[in-house]
C-alpha cells in the first residue's frame, strides 16, 4: 500500500514539473519571438534613434527581459496549478495570454515595422490588459499576481520610453521598412 502512495506522489510531482516546464517554455518562447524581431534592429535602426536620457544601455534589456519572462512563466504555472476551472481563473488565463500576444506584437511593430506610434498604442493596450490580468489573477492566486508586478513596472517604464522616442523621432510615426 505504501508503495502505491509513493508512486502516486511521484506521478503528481512529475505532473507539476511538466506543467512548470510547459509554462516556462510558453513564456520564454514569446520572449524568443520578440527577440527575433528586436535583435537585428538594435545595432542599426534602434541605435540611430533619438532617445530620452533615462534610456538604459542596450545591454540591460536582454537580462531584464529574461528575468521578466521567467517571472511570467512562474505566474503562468501558478495559474495552471489552480486547474483553471473557475470563471475567475479562466478570465485570468485569457488576460494573461492576451498580454503575452500584445507583448510580442509590440516588438514586431516597434522593431520590425519601425512604428513608434502603433507600438505606443499597443504598449498602452498591453499596460491596461496586464493591469487587468494582475487584478483578476489576484482573485484566485496572490503569488501569481504579485510576481507580475515587476513586469508591470517595466512595461510602465517602456511605455514612457516608447512615448519619448515617438516624440523625438517623428519620422517613424507610421510604418517604415
Amino acid at each position: 500500500m505504501w508503495f502505491l502512495q509513493i508512486l502516486s506522489q511521484w506521478k503528481m510531482a512529475g505532473r507539476k514539473i511538466f506543467l512548470f516546464i510547459i509554462a516556462l517554455v510558453i513564456c520564454l518562447l514569446a520572449g524568443y519571438i520578440g527577440a527575433y524581431y528586436t535583435t537585428p534592429e538594435i545595432p542599426t535602426w534602434y541605435e540611430g534613434l533619438q532617445k530620452p536620457d533615462l534610456t538604459p544601455p542596450s545591454s540591460v534589456f536582454g537580462p531584464v527581459w529574461t528575468i521578466l519572462y521567467i517571472f511570467m512563466g512562474i505566474s503562468l504555472y501558478w495559474i495552471l496549478e489552480t486547474g483553471v476551472k473557475s470563471q475567475d481563473a479562466k478570465l485570468g488565463m485569457i488576460l494573461f495570454i492576451f498580454q503575452l500576444v500584445l507583448n510580442v506584437a509590440w516588438s514586431y511593430l516597434f522593431f520590425s515595422l519601425h512604428s513608434t506610434f502603433f507600438s505606443f498604442l499597443i504598449i498602452i493596450m498591453l499596460w491596461a490588459v496586464l493591469l487587468c490580468a494582475i487584478v483578476q489573477i489576484f482573485r484566485f492566486s496572490i503569488p501569481a499576481s504579485v510576481i507580475l508586478v515587476p513586469y508591470f513596472c517595466w512595461i510602465s517604464f517602456a511605455a514612457y520610453l516608447n512615448y519619448e522616442i515617438l516624440i523625438m523621432n517623428p519620422m517613424y510615426f507610421g510604418i517604415s521598412f
